[in-house]
């Protein structure tokens, strides 16, 4: 199965967090903050969305920065994965 958006919709895939931090101190599970970092997988075709063009900015393969409570998560085949309109995409990391 394949997730396709629609409209300005982007399918996120979060990447992992990381397990120590800086110092060397090694996180539990629940102490851990979901990362708000995530690669693009799929990108909808853009278009007049609430009379206003809408001009796709991201592509597949871009890693970005989401705001920390948009999109909604979805499982596709035991992987995880968040689906957000474009406007909840922060910036691009480069």
């Amino acid at each position: 199965m394949k997730l396709v958006p629609l409209f300005d919709r982007v399918v996120l895939k979060q990447l992992v967090a990381e397990e120590t931090t800086k110092s060397g101190i090694v996180l539990p599970g629940q102490a851990k903050e979901k990362p708000q970092q995530a690669e693009v997988i799929a990108v909808g075709p853009g278009g007049v969305v609430d009379g206003k063009e809408i001009k796709m900015q991201v592509k597949p393969g871009d890693k970005v920065i989401y705001s920390k409570y948009s999109g909604t998560e979805v499982k596709v085949e035991e992987e995880d994965y968040i689906i957000v309109k474009q406007n909840d995409i922060l910036a691009v990391i480069e």
